[in-house]
């Protein structure tokens, strides 16, 4: 069963300030909606595109903790959230979630902390006891239930091999009803069967290939032919 607990996103411009950096980033000013269309979506492009902040708001408008976590998680060591969020209307299905979480990598660390600390029932493990790529995938594996998953970079402290035990437990999760919306570098990840890309850059945010990805061509030019690209690169550096 296919569920969209979110289909499309509107950005009502009009509210965010004049000056606000927002504005400048090309991928995001101007997009007035967006529209999800798979059980699984990427967000994919360069850094500085955009892909975090409206990760971010999407997030925050779904009632997720800014830093990540459940919908339970209420706490925050540094409010650096942008503005965006206040801007951001979901549409959404009449399908109930159950469960859900917002994940990204730079703040698992206090994730992990208040986890320990404050929300442990008793059948969540010990993430600092675990190794970081140990305890970045158990964490996200952990669901259980149907429902929203956004995720942050969740490759950051992953082996290649362990992104294709990511990649299995996110397809079984959608088939079951799920929807994931992702912000990744992983060509792997990308590559996800039946996944809807969506490529942030100048031209705004477009739906993309696989091998369209800078992340897959970039990745495939260096397995290929690591001689030639290191050859050039090092040549134009010692100009």
């Amino acid at each position: 069963m296919n569920v969209l607990f979110i289909r499309n996103i509107r950005i009502d411009w009009e509210t965010i300030p004049k000056g606000s950096y927002l504005r400048t980033i090309p991928s995001l000013y101007g997009i007035e909606s967006l529209h999800f269309t798979h059980p699984v979506t990427f967000f994919s492009g360069e850094n500085g595109t955009g892909k975090s902040t409206l990760l971010e708001a999407i997030a925050l408008a779904s009632g997720f903790n800014g830093e990540g976590g459940t919908r339970n998680y209420h706490f925050s060591s540094y409010d650096d959230v942008s503005e965006l969020w206040h801007s951001l209307k979901l549409i959404k299905s009449v399908q109930k979630m159950h469960g859900g979480y917002f994940f990204r990598a730079e703040s698992f660390f206090n994730v992990a902390s208040v986890t320990t600390m404050k929300y442990n029932d008793g059948t969540m493990p010990d993430y600092h006891a675990e190794s970081h790529g140990e305890s970045f995938l158990h964490f996200l594996q952990n669901a259980g239930q149907n429902g929203l998953y956004i995720m942050d970079e969740p490759e950051a402290a992953l082996s290649p091999q362990r992104q294709l035990s990511l990649m299995m437990y996110i397809h079984e999760m959608a088939n079951k009803g799920s929807q994931f919306i992702i912000a990744t570098h992983s060509p792997i990840l990308l590559g996800t069967p039946g996944a809807q890309i969506l490529a942030f850059d100048h031209h705004g945010i477009h739906p993309s290939e696989w091998e369209d990805t800078e992340s897959y061509r970039i990745t495939k030019l260096f397995l290929e032919d690591r001689s030639m690209l290191l050859e050039k690169m090092f040549s134009i550096d010692q100009r």
